[in-house]
């Protein structure tokens, strides 16, 4: 099947919801002529009269000019009946989230469109495969994925079904572009790029609250130091606990039971409780106040040490060298360095602090011999500034003095340490190594492409960077050294290696 081009054809959008709206704003400042259609009578109405206000405001904030927001507001016209689909080049659908419903409503506008006619459905997580099944052209039905809030958010996912037509995902794919978006090409699978890829981010932290081996604060102080606008907890708490929990549960039941994707019984527990997190005044915070703000220890500077060396290579240990010289440059003198140790850290006085490599610091002091070791999550945004919350973890058998001594070291640094449960892998680098595990497994089945991946995971949901870039940042070896590690602690099949990083290595 081949389509002549999609810029200037009538849309039809079906569903007057925010999504629904959104999308007839993006298309009608296009410069396409659109029609808004819902089955509850008065709904398109109600939300061109919404749109005509949201855009007054956007004239009075100086953000867009009277002749557009008029402009655009004409070209949208309300519509009581599918038949306005008639003379359509693009119908875009944004109904409710279900399967049977999407079905009936591109079987009944199959009979009303002309042959050239896209169909295109805005599914979030409903097969497009599943979806095109009975159609008469099924070739031409194909996911155009828009992220809340429509007009703001740059990414559109184009989802091909098996049988959609590669020349019609192509022309939506240049059609997201007219319409001012970063589209990216998807195969059919569940959670597609974005809500596949984001799991991990939510899954570790619950992981870690199920351990007992952090605070929700603390854990969303850490990855926020990383980059990340909003802490896993804070995110699910504006998501909703239950529609994250529903994702992850269509994710996994869609996945066949696979243990990555197992939903969290805390989680769960705060869905049976009603603690949906801002919608219901409670979740993991309590609203409107949110987060209560985290007490910081006052550490006092270090003791005096004898003989320190930075192990290891790479950036992470060159912020060490230069760190611990500043630190030590009012005692004129400064760090040996050791690059072929096979470690990333600080050695003090024989006392090990140590960028987590997975392993948890007892483990790391009983191969070594040693009582007093420390371990330190990755730090990701070098160089790192100074106030940098950065989690870290003792060995059981360290000595009451390196108990006080690390975090100590830590903050002379000039970051600010948060104690963690003896948990391996910490916080920041299990998340990030989970999230480049699971998106090297999307570009393993051909799902995107690893310029895909980062493009949605930055523009889908505000990530500081996609994973590959985190993973040119990191090392392979690394990654795979880390989720090995987690996957000897825990043993299942959640931290197994994607094939693809074990092929890069």
């Amino acid at each position: 099947m081949t389509t002549s081009g999609l810029n200037g054809a009538p849309v039809l959008v079906v569903g007057a919801g925010i999504m629904g709206a959104g999308i007839a704003q993006v298309a009608a400042q296009a410069g396409h002529a659109v029609r808004l259609f819902d089955t509850r009578e008065g709904a398109a109405a109600q939300a061109l009269a919404k749109l005509a206000q949201t855009l007054d405001s956007l004239v009075t904030k100086g953000r867009l000019t009277d002749e557009v927001a008029a402009a655009t507001l004409a070209r949208i016209e309300p519509t009581a009946t599918l038949d306005a689909a008639a003379d359509v080049g693009l119908v875009v659908e944004a109904i409710v989230e279900n399967l049977d419903a999407k079905r009936a409503l591109f079987r009944q506008l199959e009979a009303i469109v002309g042959a050239g006619c896209v169909l295109a459905t805005n599914t979030s997580s409903i097969s497009v495969t599943a979806i095109a099944n009975g159609l008469q052209h099924p070739a031409r039905l194909v996911g155009m994925h828009f992220f809340n809030p429509v007009p703001l958010m740059k990414l559109v996912e184009v989802v091909s079904g098996l049988q959609t037509d590669a020349g019609v995902a192509e022309d939506i794919f240049e059609l997201g572009k007219a319409w001012g978006k970063v589209p990216v090409h998807t195969k059919s699978t569940p959670g597609f790029i974005v809500n596949r890829i984001a799991r991990p981010y939510y899954a570790e932290t619950l992981a870690l609250l199920q351990e007992q081996a952090a605070t929700p604060q603390v854990l969303d102080a850490c990855l926020k130091a990383a980059g990340f606008r909003m802490g896993p907890c804070e995110l699910m708490d504006l998501i909703g606990h239950d529609t994250n929990f529903a994702v992850t549960r269509s994710v996994y039941e869609a996945n066949f039971y696979d243990k990555r994707y197992v939903p969290s019984l805390v989680q769960r527990e705060m869905v049976d409780g009603g603690l949906l997190g801002r919608k219901s005044g409670r979740g993991f915070y309590r609203y409107p106040d949110g987060a209560d703000a985290l007490p910081v220890a006052v550490h006092a500077a270090p003791a005096t040490a004898q003989a320190i060396t930075v192990h290891g290579e790479g950036a992470v240990a060159d912020w060490l060298e230069q760190a611990v010289t500043h630190a030590l440059e009012p005692q004129g003198w400064g760090p040996a360095r050791q690059v072929d140790s096979g470690w990333i850290g600080l050695e003090i006085d024989g006392a090990r602090l140590a960028l987590t490599d997975g392993r948890t610091a007892g483990e790391r002091a009983a191969r070594a011999n040693l009582r007093d070791v420390a371990v330190f999550d990755r730090t990701v945004l070098l160089p790192v500034k100074p106030g940098t919350a950065i989690a870290y973890a003792l060995a059981p058998q360290a000595s009451a003095s390196w108990r006080t001594q690390a975090p100590a070291w830590l903050a002379a640094l000039g970051l600010v340490p948060l104690p963690l449960a003896d948990t391996p892998g910490l916080v920041v680098a299990r998340t990030l190594a989970m999230l480049v595990n699971e998106a090297a497994d999307a570009v393993l089945q051909g799902v995107c492409t690893p310029e895909g991946a980062d493009a949605a995971m930055k523009l889908g949901v505000n990530y500081p960077a996609g994973p590959f870039e985190w993973l040119q940042g990191w090392s392979v070896t690394g990654v795979i050294a880390l989720l090995e590690a987690l996957d000897a602690h825990y043993r299942g099949e959640r931290y197994r290696v994607s094939p693809w990083l074990r092929r890069q290595a």
